[in-house]
C-alpha cells in the first residue's frame, strides 16, 4: 500500500509526500471531483499542507473519453481492488450495494480513510461501517450522502455536538419537491409533472426510488442516527411516497393556506419511564405544511433541512441537493478534511451511538391530521362522522364543509385534528369508512406548522 502522509517530517521545509487518492466511479460527480482536484492542485496543497495525488479511477469501461477530468487515459482502470489497496483516501462514488460495500470495507480494514456519497449503503449498513472505521482509527466521511452541497452532516455531528437536537424535518429529495412545487404552481396532475421532470433530467426513467420515498428513507436514517446518537437503519424508517397526491389535494391545501411537501421527519419522543422512556420516531411521508413554515418556501429541485434544538432553537440549511458540481463540493470538503487528518495524525468525529434509544413504530408518532371525507348530503351525517373521531380519542380542531356536489348528492367535509397518535387516527379512518353515509375518505394528510 502507498505510504501515508501522516508522519511529520523532521524539517517543516521538507516537501511532504503526496496523499494518494483512489476514485471509485467516474459519473457526473466523479468527473467533477477529478477535474477540481487536477485543476486546483496548488490550492488544495496549500489548504492541506501536502499535495493530493489521484492514483487512479475505477470505471466499468476504460475506452470512454474522459479527458474532461484532466487525467490521462491510463489513470482509468477496471481493477478497483488494486486502487483501494494502494490509496490513503478512497472516494466511493459508484453507488449501490456491491461492489461498493466490499470495497469500502476493504479500504477501512487497510487503514485508508473513506469518503462516500452512498446514502443507500449507509442507511442499510452504516453501523457496521462506522464501527469498522472506528476500529481502524480512520475517517468515514459522507457529507454528500444527504442534501448534496448543503453543509449538514458536519454541523449535526460537530457544530451541534454540545446542544440537543429535538426534531429534524427535511426536504431531502429534489425530484419530489420539483413535482409537488410544480403541481402547486400550475394545478397540473402528478403524472404530467412527473413526465416533465423526466424530460428535464430531474427524475430517472424509473422514478420509483424518488416518488415512493425510498431515497428520502435512506437519508432520514442517516439524519436520525446523527441527530439522536442512535443507530437507525433504513428499515426502521416508515415510508410513504407521493403517488397518491392528487390535484384536488393540492387545491385543498392551497385553500387552507398550506403546501404539500414530502418530508423526512426524525424526532425525539419523550415518554414516561412506565412507557419505556424516550424514543426516536423516524418517518417519510407527504406533509401538509403551513405557508408560514420556512420549508414551505423551498421551490423547484432545491433541498432544505429544518433542525430544532434545545439551545440554538430553530436552524435551517438550504441549497442544491443534487447535481455533479454541488455534490462534488461536499465530496471535496470531506477529502480536504480526511487529507488534513492524514497530515496531522488525527481523525474526525466518528459515530456517536451512546444514547441507543428505541425506534418507535409509526403507530406511536404524534402529529396533526387533515382528513377529507365525501359524504351523503343529508341531515345527521356530520354528527355520525364526528362521533367516530371522539370514539377513538381524536380531538377535532376545525371542520370545513366544501361545495355540495348536486350531481351525485355528495358533500365534502374536511377535518383538522389536534395532535393525536397515528394508531388512533388510523382506527378513526377505518371507522369512518364503514359508515353507511360515507362515500369515501378521499385524503388523509399529516400536518406540520401552525
Amino acid at each position: 500500500m502507498t505510504t501515508t502522509a501522516s508522519a511529520m517530517p523532521s524539517d517543516s521545509t521538507t516537501p511532504r509526500e503526496p496523499i494518494t487518492i483512489a476514485l471509485l466511479g467516474s459519473g457526473v460527480v466523479g468527473t467533477s471531483v477529478a477535474r477540481e482536484l487536477t485543476q486546483n492542485a496548488a490550492d488544495f496543497e496549500a489548504r492541506i499542507g501536502a499535495p493530493l495525488q489521484i492514483v487512479g479511477v475505477a470505471v466499468r469501461d476504460t475506452s470512454k473519453d474522459r479527458s474532461e477530468t484532466g487525467l490521462p487515459a491510463d489513470a482509468f482502470t477496471t481493477d478497483a481492488q488494486a486502487l483501494v489497496d494502494g490509496a490513503d483516501i478512497v472516494v466511493e462514488l459508484m453507488g449501490g450495494d456491491e461492489p461498493a460495500k466490499s470495497l469500502i470495507t476493504r479500504a477501512l480494514s487497510n487503514g485508508s480513510s473513506v469518503v462516500t456519497a452512498n446514502k443507500a449503503l449507509l442507511g442499510s449498513d452504516g453501523p457496521e461501517l462506522y464501527q469498522l472505521a472506528m476500529d481502524h482509527g480512520v475517517d468515514l466521511s459522507y457529507e454528500a450522502a444527504v442534501a448534496g452541497a448543503i453543509p449538514l452532516i458536519r454541523p449535526l455531528r460537530e457544530s451541534l455536538a454540545g446542544d440537543g437536537v429535538t426534531k429534524v424535518l427535511g426536504i431531502v429529495n429534489g425530484t419530489t419537491n420539483f413535482i409537488l412545487d410544480k403541481m402547486h404552481r400550475t394545478g397540473a396532475d402528478l403524472q404530467d409533472v412527473l413526465a416533465e421532470a423526466q424530460e428535464l433530467g430531474y427524475a430517472e426513467a424509473d422514478p420509483t426510488a424518488d416518488v415512493e420515498g425510498y431515497d428520502a428513507q435512506a437519508k432520514a436514517a442517516i439524519l436520525a442516527s446523527l441527530a439522536f446518537h442512535t443507530r437507525v437503519r433504513t428499515s426502521d424508517v416508515h415510508v410513504e411516497g407521493i403517488m397518491n397526491i392528487t390535484a384536488e389535494d393540492i387545491t385543498a391545501a392551497r385553500r387552507a393556506g398550506c403546501v404539500i411537501k414530502l418530508l423526512a421527519i426524525a424526532e425525539k419522543v419523550e415518554r414516561g419511564e412506565a412507557d419505556g422512556g424516550a424514543g426516536v420516531n423516524v418517518r417519510v411521508h407527504p406533509v401538509l405544511l403551513s405557508r408560514s413554515h420556512p420549508l414551505a418556501s423551498v421551490h423547484e429541485a432545491f433541498n432544505a433541512v429544518f433542525v430544532e434544538t434545545k439551545l440554538a432553537g430553530e436552524l435551517m440549511f438550504y441549497g442544491r441537493g443534487a447535481g455533479g458540481d454541488p455534490t462534488a463540493s461536499a465530496v471535496l470538503g470531506d477529502i480536504v478534511q480526511a487529507a488534513h487528518h492524514r497530515v496531522t495524525g488525527g481523525r474526525g468525529s466518528g459515530e456517536s451511538a451512546y444514547a441507543d434509544l428505541p425506534i418507535l413504530p409509526i403507530g406511536e408518532s404524534l402529529t396533526r391530521y387533515v382528513v377529507r371525507v365525501e359524504v351523503a348530503d343529508e341531515p345527521g351525517v356530520l354528527g355520525r362522522v364526528t362521533s367516530a373521531f371522539g370514539e377513538h380519542g381524536v380531538s377535532i380542531e376545525s371542520m370545513r364543509q366544501g361545495v355540495r356536489r348536486s350531481e351525485d348528492g355528495l358533500a365534502s367535509l374536511t377535518f383538522m385534528t389536534h395532535q393525536a397518535p397515528e394508531a388512533a387516527l388510523a382506527a378513526t379512518v377505518d371507522s369512518i369508512k364503514k359508515l353507511a353515509d360515507v362515500d369515501c375518505v378521499s385524503s388523509v394528510l399529516r400536518a406540520e406548522g401552525n
